[in-house]
């Protein structure tokens, strides 16, 4: 977290820990205003990978799972990037500023995919920076978020379709969905729009967020669950992360053959676990079908406004179809599945 903002913010009474916000002084209401009012948070919990430099579509396009092709300035994409095997390393949300591609990913994950990364540039015009601490992101989310939105660019609509962004001087505006939105802006720059949003918006820390996330059934791959998935298991299919359409990028034969050869066995879903103990990304789930094997593993967790968590949870298929779904063991607690917000593909 910049230390600038980081200082402004403690300021306005946050509560940091670790360079993550934990609240503003209310954890009870905050989470309450996160189910019904409009809230908004500092993202900083998040990282940035800045790519520049002539080649850095053709190289983006060549390392990730989605189509960069379709990234401009008015169009962001969800995406993964993989392991020879498959496996995602992290899956990220991709937007272009300027010449720049911006690339959003979990703090914890952004230096080790910067390295990464950097090994395949090889003799390509691209340039890898770490662009975290140059912009603040500021998450908007509520009944008022697209007023709010409307109040700053001036602007009588805005964009209907998820992941359109928007440009209005130093603000760049990310409309994930009707009610949850991004706005990115220069580090300089963020405590006037802080303040300004903050006379219609209750802050509140980053784990309503991340609960707000996790109801639109978005996954964040943490160092926990690293390799742990193929994109389509956490439904990167389902919301734009992966194009079958495009040429190689690692693992896209794995990726391909389990889309056209129908063999995925396991699929995200969105669960509730009623208890008091604590719930963790790569927790394993179990049902009677499996015996002794794990039937499935949490993507990520955030405490419930109702009580219990909310979870984002890969699972076999058929025993969410046969079987009660325990967390950690036979004898733990039910997950209650829930309907995603989004078809998934057939």
């Amino acid at each position: 977290m910049n230390p600038v903002w980081q200082t402004y913010l403690r300021n306005c009474h946050a509560i940091i820990e670790n360079d993550y916000v934990m609240h503003f002084g209310d954890i009870t209401t905050e989470r309450k205003n996160a189910q019904t009012g409009t809230i908004m948070t500092d993202l900083s919990h998040h990282g940035l990978i800045r790519f520049s430099g002539n080649d850095a579509q053709t190289f983006l396009q060549s390392q990730l799972s989605c189509d960069v092709r379709e990234v401009n300035l008015q169009q962001a994409q969800y995406g993964s990037y993989c392991t020879s095997k498959g496996r995602v390393l992290a899956s990220f949300l991709l937007w272009q500023q300027g010449d720049d591609y911006l690339m959003q990913l979990p703090v914890s994950l952004t230096a080790s995919m910067q390295k990464r990364l950097a090994l395949y540039v090889l003799r390509a015009k691209v340039q890898l920076t770490d662009a975290s601490n140059d912009l603040a992101r500021i998450g908007i989310a509520g009944p008022n978020a697209a007023l709010l939105i409307k109040e700053i660019t001036e602007s009588p609509h805005n964009p209907d379709q998820p992941l359109q962004v928007m440009h209005h001087e130093k603000i760049s505006i990310l409309y994930l969905s009707q009610q949850r939105m991004e706005l990115i802006t220069p580090i300089e720059n963020a405590p006037m729009l802080w303040e300004h949003l903050n006379q219609h918006a209750a802050p509140v820390g980053t784990d309503c967020w991340d609960w707000l996330t996790i109801q639109a059934a978005i996954p964040t791959i943490l160092p926990e669950t690293q390799e742990a998935f193929l994109p389509q298991m956490i439904n990167l299919d389902a919301i734009g992360g992966i194009s079958f359409k495009k040429g190689c990028y690692p693992g896209q034969e794995i990726v391909a053959r389990t889309q056209y050869l129908g063999k995925l066995k396991r699929r995200m879903f969105l669960a509730h676990i009623a208890t008091t103990e604590t719930i963790s990304a790569g927790d394993a789930l179990f049902s009677m079908d499996m015996d002794d094997q794990s039937s499935g593993n949490i993507v990520n967790a955030a405490l419930s406004p109702h009580g219990g968590f909310d979870v984002l949870a890969v699972i076999q298929q058929s025993s969410v179809d046969t079987c009660d779904i325990h967390w950690q063991s036979l004898r733990g607690p039910v997950l209650t599945i829930k309907p995603l917000p989004y078809p998934l593909p057939v």
